[in-house]
């Protein structure tokens, strides 16, 4: 059964992508009916689609085919590659330092601090402690400690980085795996927890996510300012309604053999000793730094980094540690990155928005285009880049319709006007979790072993079309901004 699942990927589906992809790439700019596309861009656009469909069928491990789209990219968009296709003339290309810089991209560095947190928590004991603390109002049955971490991660997420988030999270997570049978689906669906949980928890909050801080700046810029607390008030009962519905979801698709988890701590991790104490010291700092982010103005990336430097100066994380990291997500990550440098770097994403009409179009069909090309583009590079390009845009749109001469103000100001489409883009950045390396968080669910693509892309089709459909209808007619 294996053999021919991995022939129908090899001589079925690899063939299919490869075409795909050198059609794309060699067709004339002209075939996707966009004035302004250059030959580079064009390259950017296979690329583009040869990692989405290499991504979703998994045909080589998802850390290969990230590794396959740096040297792609550096070899036919950036400026040091091949001479015969990297010339100026077609198109403008990207510095190969800013491609290959995706493997210490900042996000890489907090990735590297929260595995050595959770391997240094394990070791210690800390992890068991950990979970027991935050998870004992949930009970021991497997569906509301599911319930447990789902709430908690949310929580968090609302006021701290959704990233810094998974990866403090992915130490408690170890243990209740580790009490559950290896055959157990529920496993999958705890592992999932995580990104699902993290991406709509800084829903909640203007501080919870990058796009909801790029939507007030832009929003207060007009003179509709939102407040911290207006927006808590009106995105925090949609958080808690996606939470319930991702509950369920994830009950339906993994369900629990379990009856029970019981979460013990092994005899040689139950030692007190100056190094668990330094463990402890460490960990509750770097959760705190994290937490008050707002207060010190330390980032969290950089914070990741403190660990790791205390950890190993004291001895306490040493050589044999390090090989416990899981480098294959990194390298993950790194790809992600590097691909979104590409779209950014040569141009890409600014022809795409641009190329699309919005100031012709119907308020209804302004709103739903718009928020379908943001959780598009957040699924390939972060919500953030995204909310940056589309915003200031859309900005634009809002106030044209806003105007009271424009014919379509009554229809726009009966939907929520400005605040409406800017916040429900926002929201639609923060929905978008289809692949391991569209969010961090996603990347480290994916680096618990537990979590198929297929099963990503299950689960996080369903929560971004049940949260655009939601957030559209909560924005503009449910709970609209007064």
């Amino acid at each position: 059964m294996a053999t021919k699942k991995l022939n129908t990927k090899y001589c079925v589906l690899l063939p299919i992508i490869l075409v795909i992809t050198i059609f794309l790439w060699a067709v004339p700019t002209s075939f996707y009916g966009i004035d302004a596309l250059t030959p580079v861009q064009q390259r950017v656009i296979a690329l583009f689609v040869f990692a989405a469909l290499m991504w979703m069928f998994e045909i080589v491990p998802n850390w290969t085919t990230s590794v396959l789209v740096i040297v792609l990219s550096l070899l036919t968009v950036s400026d040091r590659g091949l001479g015969f296709l990297c010339k100026p003339e077609y198109g403008t290309l990207v510095n190969y330092k800013s491609i290959m810089s995706a493997f210490a991209d900042p996000v890489i560095m907090l990735f590297l601090g929260g595995f050595v947190l959770a391997i240094m928590a394990s070791k210690y004991g800390l992890d068991v402690t950990l979970a027991r603390i935050l998870l004992k109002p949930f009970g021991k049955k497997p569906r509301m400690v599911l319930l447990g971490f789902l709430i908690v991660i949310a929580v968090f997420s609302m006021f701290m980085s959704n990233t810094a988030t998974a990866a403090m999270m992915l130490a408690l997570l170890t243990p209740v795996l580790g009490a559950l049978p290896k055959d157990d689906r529920g496993r999958v669906g705890l592992a999932l927890s995580i990104p699902v949980a993290a991406n709509l928890g800084g829903i909640g909050t203007t501080i919870g996510t990058p796009p909801n801080a790029t939507a007030v700046r832009f929003l207060n810029e007009t003179g509709c300012e939102v407040a911290f607390d207006s927006w808590a008030i009106h995105m925090i009962p949609f958080v808690i309604i996606m939470i319930f519905i991702a509950w369920l979801l994830l009950q339906f698709f993994f369900p629990f053999k379990a009856e029970e988890i019981v979460l013990d701590i092994p005899q040689n991790k139950r030692k007190k000793d100056w190094k668990s104490t330094v463990v402890w010291i460490t960990f509750g700092g770097t959760i705190l730094l994290w937490a008050t982010e707002q207060l010190t103005g330390i980032n969290s990336n950089i914070v990741a980094l403190i660990p790791l430097a205390v950890l190993t100066c004291t001895g306490i994380f040493t050589k044999e540690d390090i090989k416990e990291i899981n480098w294959t997500v990194l390298w993950l990550v790194a790809g992600g990155f590097a691909l979104g440098t590409a779209l950014q770097g040569t141009g890409l994403a600014n022809v795409l928005i641009e190329a699309i009409p919005f100031g012709s179009m119907s308020v209804v069909v302004v709103l739903i285009i718009a928020g379908i090309v943001c959780y598009f583009l957040s699924n390939f590079i972060s919500n953030s880049a995204t909310a940056s390009l589309l915003i200031p845009i859309l900005i634009v749109v809002a106030e044209g319709m806003a105007d009271p001469s424009a014919a379509n103000h009554d229809s726009f100001m009966s939907l929520g006007g400005s605040q409406a489409m800017i916040i429900f883009i926002a929201t639609a950045a923060s929905i978008a979790m289809l692949f391991p390396k569209s969010t961090p968080p996603n990347a480290i669910a994916s680096s618990t072993g537990l979590v198929e693509s297929k099963d990503m892309i299950k689960v996080g089709s369903i929560i971004g079309a049940v949260g655009f459909v939601l957030g559209f209808f909560w924005l503009t007619k449910i709970f609209p901004f007064a």
